[in-house]
């Protein structure tokens, strides 16, 4: 056996990315920004969910694309008041009059915190669950070229009769593992880009 991380969620340790996870992303970003034109012309806050319950990658790496407001992951604990509510009327005072809050799957709950933000500020609000939507399209170019290179590197463990390995992106390259050791692994959460976020 040689195994292939494939998730849209990313959340395999041993790996820097899992096959479809670019494509989902893309996927997302592509609706999220048309929320934006909606939220922008009748200046409206959405809470928007994307995939993940265990795992905020895709919500953070999201957030991050679209400029959101704020970002909800199940791996940082967060007050409403202060990384939400407390955010949107600071960005109001500078001006802006709609706003995008990305919040994983784990955290979930936008249509109560739609209300609750209308009721607090005032801000047509809605929640979107985007849902399995996010699972669907066209690979990206990145997903295409990282899934060949690693079923090129599963084909070749086998051609050579090694077996029992995991194969993953990590720094550029492609590597692989012991089964059992990528198993024991963890994905530590990248604090770094939630401050970037």
């Amino acid at each position: 056996i040689v195994a292939l991380p494939g998730t849209i969620d990313n959340d395999l340790s041993g790996t820097d990315t899992t096959i479809g996870y670019d494509t989902a992303l893309n996927t997302i970003v592509e609706a999220v920004d048309k929320l934006r034109d909606t939220a922008t012309s009748h200046e409206r806050l959405f809470f928007v969910e994307v995939m993940g319950r265990r795992a905020g990658y895709m919500a953070l790496h999201t957030g991050i694309a679209v400029g959101a407001t704020a970002v909800l992951v199940p791996e940082v604990n967060y007050d409403f008041q202060r990384d939400v509510v407390d955010r949107i009327k600071k960005t109001q005072l500078m001006g802006k009059k709609h706003f995008i809050v990305v919040v994983a799957e784990g955290v979930g709950g936008v249509t109560e915190m739609a209300k609750k933000i209308e009721e607090v500020t005032g801000i047509e609000t809605r929640g979107t669950i985007l849902g399995h939507v996010q699972r669907g399209g066209s690979p990206t170019v990145r997903d295409r070229v990282i899934a060949t290179q690693m079923g090129y590197e599963a084909v070749c463990l086998l051609k050579n009769g090694i077996g029992n390995r995991v194969v993953a992106y990590k720094l550029g390259k492609i590597e692989n593992y012991d089964i059992y050791e990528a198993l024991n692994m963890t994905k530590g959460f990248d604090e770094y880009m939630y401050n970037v976020a």
